[in-house]
């Protein structure tokens, strides 16, 4: 079976895999009501109680329903798009459209795999970051990254392009680092650790997407095409959470749940910014791409064995 092949069936069963997953934690009830509970730090936190996310907190429940949201009816469609696109024609362009969108679910599926409270499709979780990650792998050695810098045109806004990325990995560690100083300064728990061991976000973005932008930053400056390559990851992967950030705001303001308007501009208004940026520099990435972008030999050869 050829590398080509492979990876599409791994996007199918990620998106498989994708549907179950948001819709469940979307449409699922259970009928329960909300109660209280005393974690392991002896604090009081109120639990969700209805649904896939019944042993979530009240406050963490609404945003994962939003996420499903986001994944059910934006992410899921995109990827849809991506594949077919790749199938048709075997393009440079389509591949790295491909390969960005399969990191939103590796991002997606990690931040539940190891952030929800255990629940009835855990192994489906597990299922959805295996595939997605093992995807996106498969997707990125698919590319050739002298030909990814080759088909590069010249007319990128680079300035503006590194700027954003200083500021988005900034942002990521400004956003959340405080957090754990003033709770380390203090001898306590994070203040939203409620029902978990820790913060996933806090983990992901401090500890992978962060230092990513600043290694594509630097990658970038040499034109090398594992920038560009990580470029489109980021810049996908930060439009998708734009969408994300108000939707699971609308969520948790639906619940009943009441956000500090420093919360506000820190977290949601910031990323929305971002993420408004991160739209634009993405479509300018995928239209600099040469016309002439199909693969070279020795890369169709690869993918086709």
């Amino acid at each position: 079976m050829s590398n080509n092949k492979i990876l599409h069936r791994i996007t199918f069963l990620i998106i498989v895999l994708g549907i179950l997953t948001s819709a469940i934690g979307l449409l699922y009830t259970t009928g329960g009501e909300a109660s209280n509970f005393v974690n392991q730090y002896g604090d009081t936190v109120k639990i969700y109680g209805d649904g896939l996310y019944a042993h979530d907190s009240y406050f963490m429940a609404p945003i994962s329903r939003g996420t499903d949201f986001t994944i059910l009816f934006f992410a899921i469609p995109i990827l849809i798009l991506a594949l077919v696109l790749d199938m048709k024609k075997k393009k440079l362009k389509n591949r790295m459209f491909l390969m960005s969108v399969i990191s939103i679910f590796t991002y997606y599926s990690a931040s539940i795999a190891f952030g929800v409270t255990y629940n009835i499709i855990h192994l489906v979780y597990i299922a959805l970051f295996s595939a997605s990650l093992f995807g996106l792998v498969i997707a990125i050695v698919s590319l050739e990254k002298k030909h990814v810098a080759k088909s590069m045109g010249d007319a990128l806004p680079f300035k503006g392009i590194y700027i954003f990325l200083s500021l988005s990995g900034i942002a990521l560690i400004v956003a959340w680092l405080p957090d754990i100083i003033s709770s380390l300064i203090a001898g306590s728990s994070l203040e939203l650790i409620e029902v978990y061991t820790t913060q996933v976000t806090y983990v992901i973005d401090m500890g992978i997407i962060a230092p990513v932008a600043f290694i594509c930053l630097a990658q970038l400056k040499k034109r090398s095409g594992l920038g560009y390559i990580l470029l489109a990851m980021l810049l996908t992967l930060c439009s998708i959470i734009g969408i994300m950030l108000p939707i699971q705001t609308v969520f948790q303001v639906t619940a009943g749940i009441e956000i500090p308007l420093a919360a506000l501009v820190t977290k949601v208004a910031s990323f929305f910014v971002l993420a408004f940026f991160s739209l634009y520099f993405n479509i300018q990435l995928f239209k600099n791409i040469k016309s002439t972008d199909s693969r070279p030999a020795s890369t169709l050869s690869n993918l086709n064995q």
